[in-house]
């Protein structure tokens, strides 16, 4: 399990005075990039290949407040992942300084080719470091039809 320290920031705090939903998404993102620089993803290896990671939704439950004073922890863990890295699922659980678990997240992304703007599978040289990520216990391999498993599609409005 990846785990990742933080600070609860004025910013992060909204008006009800505990952390906000928005901050959420935040640390969850900062903690994913952080977990791809670690494994060798970096940014400007990422710009020099053109692709970059994309997330189809994040599906967040709260259990308890969190308040600004004591560190938190983010965790990520890799639940999921097709056999080409195309489609990849993580959990992300939000610790208190006490190691209480405050809230959870699952959340599905992908890989977009920047130039076409398309969905992707890795590169050779990406899909050998990312396939040999440690998997979290309940670890399954993804296909397309998982990403469709909401069923929720666009709905287009008249203008």
């Amino acid at each position: 399990m990846y785990l990742k320290e933080f600070e609860i920031r004025w910013s992060d705090i909204d008006a009800n005075r505990h952390l906000a939903n928005s901050a959420y998404l935040n640390l969850m993102s900062h903690t994913r990039m952080s977990f791809l620089m670690e494994i060798g993803f970096s940014h400007k290896l990422l710009a020099m290949h053109e692709i970059g990671p994309v997330v189809f939704y994040e599906h967040v439950y709260y259990f308890k407040e969190a308040f600004p004073g004591k560190p938190i922890n983010v965790s990520l863990e890799v639940m999921g992942m097709s056999e080409d890295a195309k489609f990849f699922e993580f959990h992300h659980n939000f610790y208190d300084h006490k190691g209480i678990n405050f809230a959870h997240c699952e959340m599905m992304g992908s890989w977009v080719d920047l130039q076409t703007r398309k969905l992707i599978g890795l590169p050779e040289n990406f899909l050998k470091t990312f396939s040999n990520v440690e998997r979290a216990d309940g670890f399954r391999i993804l296909t397309k039809e998982d990403t469709r498993k909401f069923a929720k599609t666009p709905k287009n409005i008249d203008l």
